[in-house]
């Protein structure tokens, strides 16, 4: 006697049952993700762009140093001091100077954001002018030339609050994921990592990139940035659904 066995056979093409536990898990994952991201996003505009901003003016306001016998290693004043050059480093991963003074600046290592153009024409045993503030050099000078170092407080909130918004925006993607993969676990549909979940995350970094270096070159508002990155990534995530779903776009 044969006994029949009828069922599904699944074909080679079709693909695997969803796993819903792995899916909860990484619904899980995402959320912790968001709240970690909300967190960042929370730092940067509450701390660190106030503190960037504060600094900066304090800087800016700063006056020359009296005349002193003493002369404190700290001062909120601009204080000149004479340096010799004792060496350079001028790589695309090292730009720096080490300048040798005089008491209370004996020995002086000043990085640089880019070697153009006093660093770049610096030899050893040239001789510079520091401008000192609150203890670190914050601009090399020689002759005509001036150069910014890498300490020297700037006026740039336009690339901070682009960081900030990344990472609110990396919130708010993670979080859609997540409650998706815990609320479907058998079937979050399209926001999965491949192609949604990737695609968007190439549009949210490379979009607060542009927007904040060109919200810095123009002289925007920093407040500009969040609104237009947030519009830009809201526009390009229905564009993207609309057009997976429609499957005009591969997977």
């Amino acid at each position: 006697m044969t006994t029949t066995r009828i069922g599904t056979v699944r074909g080679e093409d079709e693909p695997p049952p969803p796993r819903a536990g792995g899916n909860r898990l990484m619904g899980a994952a995402l959320i912790v993700l968001s709240l970690a991201s909300a967190l960042t996003c929370s730092f940067v505009f509450t701390t660190w762009l106030p503190t960037d901003r504060a600094l900066y003016r304090e800087y800016k306001a700063a006056k020359a140093c009296p005349a002193r016998t003493v002369i404190p290693r700290s001062e909120d004043c601009l204080r000149k001091v004479t340096f010799t050059v004792e060496n350079t480093r001028n790589t695309a991963k090292d730009l720096r100077a080490t300048l040798l003074g005089s008491e209370p600046f004996p020995r002086m290592v000043v990085p640089f954001g880019d070697s153009g153009p006093v660093l770049s024409g610096l030899q050893r045993g040239d001789r510079v002018t520091g401008t000192v503030w609150r203890g670190v050099v914050v601009v090399v000078a020689e002759g005509d030339f001036r150069q910014n170092s890498s300490d020297a407080p700037r006026d740039e909130p336009q690339m901070t609050a682009a960081v900030g918004t990344f990472a609110g925006l990396l919130a708010a993607l993670a979080l859609m994921f997540g409650a998706m993969h815990l609320a479907r676990p058998r079937d979050p549909g399209l926001f999965t990592w491949r192609p949604y979940g990737k695609w968007l995350l190439i549009v949210t970094g490379a979009t607060c990139a542009v927007v904040g270096l060109s919200a810095v070159w123009t002289g925007l508002p920093w407040l500009l940035v969040p609104t237009l990155c947030g519009a830009v990534v809201a526009v390009a995530a229905w564009f993207l659904h609309r057009d997976l779903r429609l499957g005009r776009v591969g997977r």
